[in-house]
């Protein structure tokens, strides 16, 4: 049985969004700027579509026209920050260009993720019973593995759809994936015990 409520997890992710934006701009030289650009951006791609899959429908269900509209806003800021990341992808890391980009992402991400937090996550877990919040946090957790892990702009946001694009997609991510350079797991644990996370 789950002990970890919906709220509690995306609260979870919103920590290491930011944590992962602290170590690139921390970072002393290129490769290590690259390796934490590549974690943010694949943390914020999977966090992002797997809100748009588990708890935005739940924002409407819940909720109603006060959740539909959140759910729409929602949305409407993800795709902003994945056309932001899209465009940081496209650039080289070490830029000026590179790092204001990076910077818009987390500006738009911090805004987003204040109301997440003061409002729509706390009011729909007023709403869910509490085996139903540990049940969304485990489908939560799950989607995060099988979703893009690359900002996809373009793309639907709205199950069933996205649902289908980011399998489509998925393939090809995990292949850029591959040859792409990330903080080695000791750094990122290192880095989360340091925060606290």
């Amino acid at each position: 049985m789950a002990t970890t409520t919906l709220k509690e997890s995306v609260f979870h992710d919103h920590r290491e969004i930011e944590l992962f934006y602290d170590q690139f701009k921390k970072a002393a030289d290129a490769t290590n700027k690259e390796k934490w650009s590549n974690q943010f951006t694949w943390e914020v791609a999977r966090h992002s579509v797997s809100e748009e899959i588990v708890v935005y429908p739940l924002f409407e269900k819940k909720l109603g026209e006060e959740g539909k509209n959140m759910a729409d806003k929602d949305r409407a800021d993800h795709r902003e920050i994945k056309t932001l990341l899209a465009r940081a992808e496209n650039l080289s890391v070490g830029t000026n260009e590179h790092a204001e980009t990076l910077s818009k992402v987390m500006g738009a991400l911090a805004e987003h993720m204040k109301g997440e937090e003061q409002h729509d996550l706390p009011l729909l877990e007023s709403k869910l019973q509490t085996e139903e919040s540990y049940n969304a946090e485990r489908e939560f957790q799950r989607t995060k593995a099988l979703v893009p892990t690359r900002p996809h702009p373009l793309a639907p946001d709205k199950p069933p759809y996205e649902t289908l694009a980011g399998f489509l997609a998925l393939p090809m991510d995990k292949i850029k994936d591959l040859f792409s350079k990330f903080p080695k797991e000791e750094e990122v644990k290192g880095a989360k015990a340091k925060a606290g996370i």
